[in-house]
């Protein structure tokens, strides 16, 4: 067990064992109080039959006879009846009301043999008999009790078990969970990723089952970031070794068959283009992955943006006899940085550009939401489109649809778009249009008027 478990009993148990204490010394306060203050005396039938029965017992068999009688008593209540000797002391220990005590020697002066009753013992003494009016005086301690235990000490006892069981399984109850978390975040920080704790913690529905969720959904996280991470070394290892390649193949052209040269350097100068241009790549992707925006937030109108790139998308767009087209639906303006939108939009109007079919149109359609709060640009082609399967993955590093005809890219345009929009507030999303063909959507937040 762990010290928060001993912690979490040792306080229930000292708690329990000073609020029993107190509530019993407040009661015996309360009861001495009372016992204080009684001047009334019982009378009646029952009393004079007690009173006969005490005296009877008392007479014949002394302090001895009188605790038989008092051990024995049928009733569940104790023996009703005190028998005081002079010194204003109950021959079996118990409690005397003074005020009582003083009205029972006053009622016996007068001859009053109603509520008291004088008797005097085989061995000479005398003893005053009387029964305090709605009391009933503890059991006394002492030879005229039955066997058994005391039940004071039977009851606190019983109060002390039953107290140490029940803060054992509070304090079981919550320490488990937490050994469970210690135990996994260990693992975790070992390296095991896969691991999680709600199945050993259960259907929990507290503060400790949040928190095992939360570190479920963090590690499931750090494992998809973890991946990511390593497919992305592994993707960028590959989409190197490619170029690299064909560089040092070059060189040893331009060495083995110099007449070739001015062909090798061309190679040379292409590989080292493309080169260039995936490190610039893998630069924004990083720096957007990492939060750290490129330009300044400024003020962009939309529709002007769209219109520089469609335009040079439709000029390059020609050559394959393909056409952009943009729809807008009015001017609106939102707040960004111009080059991080540029790049978002630039990507995936050329993305559609080279795989939508020859002699088909490149919709591009500007619009506000319904909601009046954010404005939705829809880029759709008329390529093969996206198998369903791949649709959520379409937006990772290096993924390349393989029904999607080869362009030549990295597949880290759609990445770079994705967390671009994120980076200002908004989603992206792609489906397959009715008919053939894939259609982007992006959200981005309007500018706060």
């Amino acid at each position: 067990m762990g010290r928060l478990f001993w912690k979490i009993l040792l306080v229930f148990v000292v708690t329990m064992l000073v609020t029993s204490f107190g509530v019993g010394f407040v009661v015996h306060i309360h009861a001495q109080q009372r016992l204080a203050q009684m001047t009334e005396l019982a009378a009646g039938p029952r009393a004079e039959r007690n009173l006969a029965a005490a005296g009877t017992a008392l007479r014949y068999g002394g302090a001895a006879g009188f605790a038989t009688l008092a051990g024995q008593w049928p009733a569940r209540r104790p023996l009703p009846v005190l028998a005081v000797d002079a010194t204003g002391a109950d021959v079996l220990g118990r409690s005397v009301p003074p005020l009582a005590l003083e009205r029972a020697r006053a009622l016996s002066s007068a001859g009053d043999d109603d509520a008291v009753r004088p008797v005097q013992a085989p061995d000479g003494r005398h003893y005053l008999l009387f029964a305090p009016a709605d009391v009933l005086p503890h059991r006394p301690r002492g030879a005229h009790r039955r066997p058994g235990p005391d039940p004071f000490y039977l009851r606190l006892a019983i109060t002390v078990l039953a107290g140490l069981l029940f803060s054992g399984s509070l304090a079981w109850y919550l320490t488990r969970p937490l050994r469970h978390l210690r135990r996994a975040t260990s693992r975790l920080a070992e390296g095991a990723l896969q691991t999680r704790v709600m199945p050993a913690l259960g259907p929990r529905r507290d503060e400790i089952g949040d928190l095992g969720r939360d570190f479920d959904y963090m590690a499931e996280r750090l494992q998809a970031l973890v991946g990511a991470q390593k497919r992305l070394l592994n993707d960028v290892s590959h989409e190197l070794r490619s170029p690299l390649a064909r560089l040092q193949v070059a060189v040893g052209l331009a060495r083995q068959q110099p007449e070739k040269l001015a062909c090798a350097l061309e190679r040379i100068e292409r590989e080292g283009t493309r080169l260039d241009d995936l490190v610039g790549h893998l630069l924004t992707l990083s720096r957007l992955e990492a939060g750290v925006m490129q330009g300044l937030e400024e003020y962009l109108a939309v529709g002007e943006l769209l219109e520089d790139i469609v335009d040079d998308a439709r000029f390059e767009a020609a050559a394959s006899d393909r056409d952009v087209r943009l729809r807008t639906a009015g001017e609106w303006v939102l707040k960004g940085r111009a080059e991080l939108l540029s790049r978002a939009f630039e990507n995936v109007i050329r993305n559609a550009v080279r795989h939508t079919a020859p002699g088909t149109v490149v919709e591009v359609s500007l619009e506000l939401e319904a909601s009046g709060t954010q404005l939705i640009v829809e880029v759709c082609d008329r390529g093969p489109g996206v198998p369903e399967a791949e649709l959520a993955t379409l937006f990772e590093p290096f993924v390349r649809s393989a029904h999607r005809e080869a362009g030549g890219g990295y597949g880290l345009g759609l990445a770079i778009t994705r967390r671009a929009v994120n980076a200002h507030g908004g989603r992206v999303t792609a489906a397959n249009r009715t008919g053939g063909g894939l259609c982007v959507t992006l959200r981005l937040p309007l500018a706060a008027s």
